[in-house]
């Protein structure tokens, strides 16, 4: 039994939008992450990007449950000693609306060079307005969970013309021999015992 193994640029990708306007922020990341992995796929493979890109609007309406908004902390580092810096939700949603949903996708990326060439197919936009509209997005239901497996779609390989091997000229003595087949002498039929007697009776009568 073969199993399938997607291979790079085999796999047609597609593109997803969103509205996130009133979503919870870790439903909707949880949401998005398998997408942009590629596990919605039955092709999904480990070390392929099969992923999807994804659109979201209104990330500034994102909500939290309960009291997240200022229990929870975002912290950073610049690197330099005492560069260590934590924000409160609220403080960064207002610095940066798209930042928290971004976060929360992040982390539940793989944290690996694939992981953050995935991570480069999540869109985010403050408003209703995104500049992918050539792109033909697919409306995607957040509460429906992840989109159907139709999003598996091959892309048909590149057609490779290869010249045709030219004739080689036959030598006069190979030409004769295929225009005169050499004949090959039919098989004895097997001998039986009785065919034995009589070719006997018959030399004796002689």
């Amino acid at each position: 039994m073969n199993c399938y193994q997607a291979k790079t640029g085999e796999l047609a990708k597609h593109w997803f939008v969103i509205d996130a306007k009133g979503l919870v922020v870790g439903r909707l990341a949880a949401q998005i992450a398998p997408i942009l992995m590629g596990k919605h796929r039955p092709t999904y493979t480990p070390h392929i990007d099969t992923g999807d890109y994804v659109i979201v609007t209104n990330v500034d309406k994102v909500v939290f449950t309960g009291q997240k908004w200022r229990q929870k902390t975002y912290q950073r580092y610049s690197g330099y000693p005492g560069g260590q810096k934590e924000e409160a939700a609220w403080k960064l949603f207002e610095r940066r609306p798209e930042r928290i949903l971004e976060l929360a996708v992040q982390r539940m990326m793989p944290k690996s060079k694939m992981g953050r060439h995935m991570f480069d197919k999540l869109k985010l936009y403050v408003g209703p307005d995104h500049p992918h509209v050539s792109q033909q997005p697919i409306v995607l239901e957040p509460f429906s969970g992840r989109p159907i497996a139709a999003g598996a779609t091959l892309v048909a390989p590149p057609k490779v013309k290869t010249p045709r091997p030219a004739a080689k000229a036959a030598a006069p003595g190979h030409l004769a021999a295929a225009e005169h087949p050499a004949e090959t002498p039919l098989e004895s039929e097997p001998r039986t015992a009785e065919s034995v007697t009589e070719s006997a009776a018959e030399s004796a009568e002689s």
